[in-house]
C-alpha cells in the first residue's frame, strides 16, 4: 500500500470574526501544534473571504505572499496552493512566481492550480470571467507556458489565450514543483490532468465519487497515452470534527461556518479513521485537511494523538 500523507488546508481568513492579528497568531497557534505531524500546508486562492456568511470586510490572505511568509518562518513543512487560479495572474507572471517560491523554500513548494471559479472576484478585481470551457483551455495553456518557463530560455509561446516571447525565468526551478491540476469536471478538466498533472486534487466529494472520477481519469490517461499510476491522488476535504462522543462531534461539524459548503466528516477518533480510510481504498494518497473546531485546538491535538497514528508506517 503506498504511504499516505495529511497536510493542513489552512483557513483563508477568520471565522470566528476575529481581527486580522489575532487571525495571525491562530495560525502560528495551529502551525506550531501540527508541526512534526502533518507534512504539509496549503493556502487557498482568494482575495476576498468566499463564504456567504462572512463580511467582506473580514481580513483574508493572498495566497503567494502568505506561503512565503510561513514557508519562511516553518521549515519542516511542504507548502502548497490550493489552487492558484489561473486568471488571476499573467501566465508568465505565475511561472516566475512559482519558481522563486521553489528556489526560495528549498524545493518544498507545490504549484497547485485550476481553472476559478468565485465569479464575484473576477468581477471585483475586474478580471474576465469566460464560459468554463474557456477557462479552462486557458488553464491548459498556463500550465504549458509556466513548464516552458521553467526548463527554456528564453522562453516562447503562442496560444489560442496566452503568449510570451523570449521570456526568461531565472533561476530556473530545481527540482521542477509538482505540477498539481485542481478540479473534477469529466469532459476537460480531467484530460487536461491526464496530459499534464503530476498530481491530481479533488475539492471534496464522497469516496463514491472520487473513485469515479478516478475512472473517469484513468480513461484519459489512456486516451492521452499517459501512465494512471504516475499521478499522485488528493483530496481537500471538509471540515473534520473529532471527539470521544459522536454526538458532540456531529455538533462541532454543524457549529462550524465552513459546514456551510456541506458535508465533512464527523464521529470518534475511530470513526473519522474509518471514513478516512474508504478515502485510501478509494485512491487518496494526500489529504488537505481542515478541523472544525479552529481557532480552538482540542480538535486538532486529539486528530494528531489519536487519528493519525492510525495512519503511520
Amino acid at each position: 500500500m503506498p504511504s499516505v500523507d495529511f497536510g493542513w488546508h489552512a483557513p483563508s481568513f477568520p471565522a470566528d470574526g476575529s481581527d486580522a492579528d489575532t487571525f495571525l497568531a491562530q495560525m502560528h497557534t495551529h502551525l506550531q501544534l501540527m508541526d512534526g505531524h502533518l507534512t504539509s500546508v496549503w493556502v487557498d486562492d482568494h482575495v476576498h473571504p468566499w463564504a456567504m456568511f462572512v463580511a467582506r470586510e473580514t481580513p483574508a490572505t493572498e495566497v503567494v505572499t502568505t506561503l512565503a511568509y510561513f514557508a519562511a518562518r516553518y521549515p519542516n513543512y511542504d507548502w502548497g496552493s490550493l489552487v492558484l487560479c489561473q486568471s488571476y495572474r499573467n501566465p508568465a507572471l505565475t511561472a516566475k512566481m512559482a519558481a522563486s517560491l521553489q528556489w526560495l523554500t528549498g524545493g518544498r513548494y507545490v504549484f497547485g492550480i485550476g481553472a476559478g471559479w468565485l465569479e464575484e472576484e473576477y468581477a471585483a478585481y475586474n478580471w474576465p470571467f469566460p464560459r468554463p470551457a474557456a477557462r479552462i483551455r486557458q488553464l491548459e495553456e498556463t500550465v504549458e507556458i509556466v513548464k516552458l518557463m521553467w526548463t527554456e530560455s528564453p522562453a516562447s509561446y503562442e496560444g489560442r489565450h496566452y503568449r510570451v516571447a523570449n521570456a526568461y525565468c531565472h533561476p530556473q526551478p530545481n527540482p521542477l514543483p509538482p505540477v498539481m491540476i485542481g478540479g473534477g469536471g469529466e469532459q476537460l478538466t480531467l484530460r487536461v490532468v491526464a496530459k499534464h498533472a503530476d498530481w491530481w486534487n479533488l475539492p471534496g466529494g464522497s469516496p463514491e465519487r472520487y473513485a469515479h472520477k478516478l475512472g473517469v481519469l484513468r480513461a484519459h490517461c489512456e486516451a492521452v497515452g499517459r501512465d494512471f499510476d504516475e499521478i499522485r491522488k488528493t483530496i481537500s476535504l471538509p471540515p473534520i470534527a473529532v471527539h470521544h462522543e459522536e454526538a458532540v462531534a456531529l455538533q462541532q461539524l454543524e457549529a462550524t461556518p465552513y459546514a456551510q459548503r456541506g458535508g465533512g466528516l464527523a464521529g470518534t477518533p475511530d470513526q473519522v479513521a474509518a471514513q478516512l480510510q474508504e478515502y485510501i481504498d478509494a485512491g487518496v494518497t494526500l489529504f488537505q485537511i481542515r478541523i472544525a473546531d479552529f481557532p480552538e485546538t482540542a480538535g486538532t491535538e486529539l486528530f494528531i494523538q489519536e487519528v493519525l497514528p492510525r495512519f503511520s508506517d
